[in-house]
């Protein structure tokens, strides 16, 4: 039978000319609205057997090819929170049928909940990556709708002074001080601190480094490690065969618990995440003169604009060029001398 139902929801059941098989729900309990979807269903597999149209495919099947193509990525289980939420609004529609009006709805229906902007942006970012994947790679798409992300505020960087960072150095519990200071002299994040292995230093070449597939741009980072680092190395030798440092001699899994939170109360530091001694550390360099490439290249960014985002701390890169506005200079000296003149 073409059409039938399981329990109030009608169904579409029929063998496509080229012999495949399509069974689907019509979503509805109105007979009439499922005999209109399975005739059409019908003649679109018609139309691609026998003038050569390009066959529809279905937002969930392009779900499950993205996922399995990208499940190598670190953020994919928060990609599939993202896609649940999607899942409700898309399960059956065509790829095709996704245009500014439907997405206009996802935008509403999501703010209606109260999140934030960069909530409603990586909800779009998913949906974009998959569209985009569909029109580049899969060829089942020939254009899809302009995403536009939802504008957000910028946030300011946050980091230490010297005197807040050894506040905080001192309230912290020894294994995680060693680790806050290793982050402090290298920059490197805390999933590349914690998961650390001596296989990875070199002591006489004074310097580490992370694989590629550690590393959030996804390639290989050359880590040199100054005195104070190898200073910090040297006090975990012993403790542990295969990681470097360890809490009871066993590896760490994270460093933002609540020892971390405590120490941050007791030594006064508010606003202040793990992740924040990685700015902290990017921004002492930029303001002892290290150049942003010099930069980019020792904190493993792949985005040179990931990096101007502390350019504002140092201007004196642009020291030198300040004086070449003499002329202007020049001329207001002489209006300030013939005002005083006149009084």
């Amino acid at each position: 039978m073409s059409i039938y139902t399981r329990g109030e929801t009608w169904w579409i059941q029929f063998t496509a000319p080229n012999g495949g098989r399509i069974q689907r729900s019509a979503r509805t309990k109105i007979k009439r609205e499922a005999q209109e979807l399975h005739d059409q269903l019908k003649a679109e597999a018609w139309r691609v057997k026998n003038l050569g149209s390009k066959p529809r495919h279905t937002w969930q099947e392009a779900v499950t090819r993205w996922l399995t193509e990208q499940s190598h990525k670190k953020s994919i289980e928060d990609d599939k929170r993202l896609l649940r939420w999607l899942h409700t609004y898309l399960f059956e529609s065509y790829l095709d049928d996704i245009n500014s009006e439907i997405i206009s709805v996802l935008i509403y229906n999501r703010q209606k909940e109260n999140v934030s902007n960069g909530t409603v942006n990586r909800m779009l970012a998913v949906l974009r990556s998959i569209l985009n994947r569909a029109i580049k790679e899969w060829g089942w798409l020939d254009s899809a709708p302009f995403i536009k992300s939802l504008p957000e505020p910028k946030i300011r960087i946050r980091w230490l002074t010297q005197v807040e960072a050894t506040r905080l150095l001192s309230e912290l519990p020894e294994h995680l001080k060693a680790m806050a200071k290793f982050t402090l002299t290298t920059g490197l994040r805390e999933s590349n601190v914690v998961n650390l292995e001596w296989s990875q230093v070199d002591m006489q070449r004074s310097c580490c480094w992370v694989h590629a597939d550690q590393a959030k741009g996804k390639r290989d980072i050359a880590v040199p490690l100054n005195d104070e680092a190898i200073k910090v190395i040297r006090n975990q030798i012993g403790k542990n065969q295969i990681y470097v440092f360890t809490y009871k001699g066993r590896n760490v899994t994270g460093c933002n618990n609540h020892a971390w939170r405590k120490a941050l109360v007791r030594a006064g530091i508010e606003n202040f995440r793990w992740h924040d001694l990685r700015h902290t550390w990017a921004s002492w360099h930029i303001q002892n003169g290290t150049p942003l490439h010099i930069l980019q290249e020792l904190g493993g960014w792949s985005s040179y604009e990931m990096v101007r985002r502390y350019a504002h701390l140092s201007s004196e890169h642009l020291s030198e060029y300040a004086n070449n506005s003499k002329p202007v200079t020049n001329l207001l000296q002489h209006v300030n001398k013939k005002e005083s003149q006149d009084t």
